[in-house]
């Protein structure tokens, strides 16, 4: 089992920053990859970022140039920098880890909410 906890939305204006970070605890090692995903009001939830266990990151096309999707392996955290944010980025942005360990699974955090006012 792996538990996530997310912390660091907040209320921001357009064109301002915010950093998410994603704890990690439980079985860490049989984590492959981490990312972040969102959910707008009326919308499903979509990818944003992620990254696999070798270090390689992909990004939403909505994202690429202002998110960056990082890790500190020391700390089981992951983090995603946003920058230049838009009343578009608003959504409760949830971390996922997804693994093996006797099954596939893939584990979610509770949200965190970020707001873009314009």
């Amino acid at each position: 089992q792996v538990q996530l906890v997310e912390s660091g939305g907040g209320l921001v204006q357009a064109g301002g920053s915010l950093r998410l970070s994603c704890v990690a605890s439980g079985s860490i090692f049989s984590i492959n990859a981490m990312g972040w995903y969102r959910q707008a009001p009326g919308k499903q939830r979509e990818l944003v970022a992620t990254i696999i266990k070798g270090g390689s990151t992909n990004y939403a096309d909505s994202v690429k140039g202002r998110f960056t999707i990082s890790r500190d392996n020391a700390k089981n955290t992951v983090y995603l920098q946003m920058n230049s944010l838009e009343p578009e980025d608003t959504a409760v942005y949830y971390c996922n880890a997804d693994g093996y360990w006797r099954a596939p699974f893939a584990s979610w955090g509770q949200g965190t909410q970020v707001t873009v006012s314009s």
